[in-house]
């Protein structure tokens, strides 16, 4: 399998930038999911899970380090009242150093398998950069497990042309510079089913498949053994 596409999500749950190289080192790809949206008045970090309205909008760092969000339409900002505008409640971005070892709260349906969830209940994630666990750091998955899906619905780092990504639980392999570990498939939610920019549509039989045909499970984790950078074209070779 070699690396098609690589991506790193600035800012949880909005768009993120597709990377001809990235820096991976043992917090995963040098500015992933290293800033969140969170709701002033509940304290909740927000996930497109609750607020799907965040898939439209797109993050991208700034040569500085820092984060810039682009709205739906066009502006670019990390004013919080504008941002508080657009999603119609008052929100604050927030980095993930802020908040140091201490884990965010997010909400999520009861059943993702509803079509429009009535019950939901709060979840704890990870400390540090806003994975949804603190065993995720790098997700992998293939072209040949996505089949038709359009690969942007599940918001892999990295996305490999060819298949059998599934058969590497427990084992190494070298990804350009980067040693990895791989750990268990990653369980989908109802992100997988929301509308996306680019005529990705709400589609629920995409989770419920998902379900039926491989137990909730897609695309695998893994962890950073040893620091590096990963191109694409680079061959995953297993150790």
């Amino acid at each position: 399998m070699r690396v098609l596409e690589l991506w790193r999500y600035p800012v949880k749950s909005l768009q993120g930038e597709r990377l001809a190289e990235a820096a991976i080192d043992a917090l995963g790809i040098a500015g992933d999911r290293r800033w969140a949206l969170f709701d002033r008045d509940t304290g909740l970090g927000l996930t497109a899970r609750r607020v799907p309205e965040l898939l439209f909008g797109s993050a991208r760092l700034r040569d500085d380090g820092g984060v810039e969000v682009v709205l739906p339409d066009g502006t670019v900002t990390t004013d919080e009242t504008v941002l508080s505008d657009w999603l119609g409640r008052r929100v604050e971005l927030r980095a993930a150093t802020e908040l140091g070892d201490v884990a965010p709260t997010y909400e999520a349906p009861t059943d993702d398998l509803e079509s429009d969830p009535a019950e939901w209940m709060q979840w704890e994630g990870a400390p540090g950069p806003f994975h949804d666990s603190p065993r995720i750091r790098l997700s992998l998955v293939s072209t040949g497990t996505l089949g038709s899906w359009d690969r942007r619905r599940f918001r892999a780092n990295v996305v490999l042309d060819g298949e059998g990504e599934d058969e590497l639980l427990g084992r190494e392999a070298d990804l350009g510079d980067v040693r990895l570990r791989f750990g268990l498939p990653i369980a989908r939610c109802v992100m997988t089913t929301r509308p996306q920019p680019g005529g990705i549509g709400r589609d629920t039989s995409v989770l419920k498949t998902i379900h039926r045909e491989r137990g909730g499970l897609l695309a695998v984790r893994a962890a950073v053994l040893t620091p590096g950078v990963v191109r694409t074209g680079d061959v995953l070779a297993p150790a």
